[in-house]
């Protein structure tokens, strides 16, 4: 099992140009304002359409440096980072997140829960995704967890702000072995563009046994 201060570290490693770099705990502090902003620009894209704000950005995501063992997956061009996918053990996160698990009579202490995972468009394509994945899973087998977990907002197949050549994911996450867990679901609320306040958005979970 990986200790409090293995986790601190960091490791670094290539995939194609861009560098990929793992942190945790109190290192994440630094890159909060980073992941803000990549938050804000990807996920103005549908199916989020987030109207975000920098502000609010940054206090919601400290949360991930209150825990000791959450974890951050940076993707640096140079110095810059391009890239970021979050973790943290479900236990460790918001109540809107552990109610749906808790609920169903499942053990949150065995689950490891996916945040976001936000790649600025001319960076893909190059695998990144796919590391993301990979370094999340085996630091959460680290930790002696068994179970991964995320979970993504439902849009109407009608949406008006839908691209017509919008391809959701999902093919994506089942490469990777995820299952889609209908009944797992939870709402949250934040503004999209063209909104003048927020609106309340379900969203359902993804789930993985790991080997």
């Amino acid at each position: 099992m990986t200790t409090q201060n293995d986790a601190m570290q960091s490791t670094s490693a290539q995939a194609g140009p861009v560098q990929v770099r793992v942190i945790s705990g109190a290192a994440i502090e630094p890159h909060v304002a980073d992941l803000a902003r990549l938050r804000i620009e990807v996920f103005r894209a549908f199916p989020y359409l987030y109207d975000g704000d920098l502000d609010y950005e940054r206090d919601y995501i400290r949360r991930y440096s209150a825990s000791p063992r959450s974890l951050f997956v940076l993707a640096l061009d140079g110095e810059r980072v391009v890239g970021v996918a979050t973790g943290v053990p479900l236990a460790d996160e918001a109540e809107v997140f552990r109610r749906p698990f808790i609920d169903a009579g499942q053990d949150i202490e065995d689950i490891f829960y996916f945040g976001e995972s936000v790649l600025l468009p001319e960076y893909r394509g190059q695998g990144l995704g796919v590391r993301f994945f990979a370094e999340r899973e085996q630091y959460a087998r680290a930790l002696g967890m068994h179970r991964c977990a995320f979970c993504a907002v439902e849009r109407d197949e009608d949406h008006p702000r839908r691209p017509a050549d919008y391809v959701p994911l999902n093919a994506f996450w089942h490469k990777r072995g995820y299952r889609h867990a209908a009944q797992l679901r939870t709402q949250l609320g934040w503004k999209d563009i063209g909104e003048e306040s927020e609106s309340v958005k379900s969203l359902s979970f993804w789930l993985r046994d790991l080997a």
